[in-house]
């Protein structure tokens, strides 16, 4: 399975980017995704998650600005980042599991997710 990052940049904070990740996986809409972050010096913290039943959750250091979302049709999910904080600055990567399911916990912990794009890096000043 591959998983392609797009839609990093750099944006002033309070501004908004969108992230997409591609999956190559056949049975993507069967399949719990998620967004992780890593800022530098940091250990990598989930963001968002989405359910294969289309359920999300998100940590609560994004909620009310951030929103997950996927396009079945074209095996991609999105990060929608609205009010970017400068603490955002960090690489975003998208990581998918084997089962449909996920929640909160799910985002407390990369070993909950079997697959990762290589990040695409995100700079908010």
């Amino acid at each position: 399975v591959q998983l392609v990052e797009s839609g990093g940049g750099s944006v002033q904070a309070g501004g908004s980017l969108r992230l997409s990740c591609a999956s190559s996986e056949p049975t993507f809409s069967r399949r719990c995704m998620g967004w992780f972050r890593q800022a530098p010096g940091k250990e990598r913290e989930g963001v968002a998650a989405i359910r294969s039943d289309g359920t999300t959750s998100y940590a609560d250091s994004v909620k009310g600005r951030f929103t997950i979302s996927k396009d079945n049709a074209k095996n991609t999910v999105y990060l929608q980042m609205n009010s970017l904080k400068p603490e955002g600055t960090a690489m975003y990567y998208c990581a998918g599991r084997t089962d449909g399911n996920c929640g909160v916990w799910y985002l407390t912990t990369t070993s909950a997710f079997q697959y990762w794009g290589q990040g695409t890096q995100v700079t908010v000043s």
